[in-house]
């Protein structure tokens, strides 16, 4: 478990979660699949008595080996197997040696079939251009998957609201379209006035508005509109 642990580790952070899910189950076919290749090779070549695919067998193991010879494929370093240093790529076959010599009861065939599966899929992976079908299942279903999350989130989410006097904090549309802007200090005005309630400018519909003189309503120096306006703003 620890060996999956930090091959699982290198690998679907290198390949992503979809293609290492898919490129496992295709491990576990192909390694058992090679290795009933073998268990018949040697029935038929040299004529065992016991079938060797009659033996009961138990593990992961021979896909590890498998997942060896995937990570290690392209390493250009050496490393150490149990004190004997060899290039990387070729570990994975030091590995089975060693270990059928200082354990002889673990099974030899299911090793030496998931050595011989992941150089299969090595072999099949750079035949194809693009990501395998089993991995393009494999996203749809991750897809179908996280959908209910992703409804969920989209009910969820707020929107941003829209700051400014007058056009957010509940008001109906209608009381919205009423209200009109000042192109001078852009204050929101109520659609009731005609003069901007900030700074005396004018409204008018068709052109830019300018101040218009009133009885109720005196000139702003600069310095009363700028008080005004940071008032308003903050």
């Amino acid at each position: 478990m620890l060996s999956l642990l930090w091959k699982g580790i290198q690998l679907e952070t290198s390949m992503g979660s979809a293609e290492f899910t898919s490129m496992v189950a295709t491990l576990v076919s192909m390694s058992q699949g090679v290795t009933l290749l073998l268990a018949k090779s040697l029935l038929i070549f040299f004529d065992y008595e016991r079938p060797y695919y009659n033996e009961y067998s138990l593990g992961f193991s021979g896909v590890l080996f498998a997942m060896k010879v995937v990570a290690n494929a392209q390493s250009d370093e050496y490393t150490s197997v149990h004190g004997l240093m060899v290039p990387t790529r070729y570990a994975a076959w030091a590995e089975l040696i060693l270990i059928q010599m200082f354990v002889p009861g673990v099974s030899f065939l299911g090793h030496l079939g998931g050595i011989l599966a992941g150089l299969l899929y090595l072999r099949l992976k750079a035949s194809f251009s693009g990501p395998s079908p089993l991995t393009q299942l494999m996203r749809g279903f991750r897809h179908a998957l996280n959908w209910p999350l992703r409804l969920v989130k989209s009910l969820l989410r707020t929107r941003p609201r829209i700051t400014g006097r007058g056009t957010t904090g509940g008001r109906n549309a209608r009381d919205t379209l009423q209200r009109w802007r000042c192109q001078a200090c852009t204050f929101d005005n109520s659609g009731r006035l005609n003069i901007c309630e900030m700074c005396g400018t004018g409204h008018a519909d068709d052109g830019p508005s300018s101040p218009v003189p009133t009885s109720d309503i005196h000139d702003l120096s600069l310095e009363e509109l700028r008080r005004r306006r940071i008032q308003r703003f903050g």
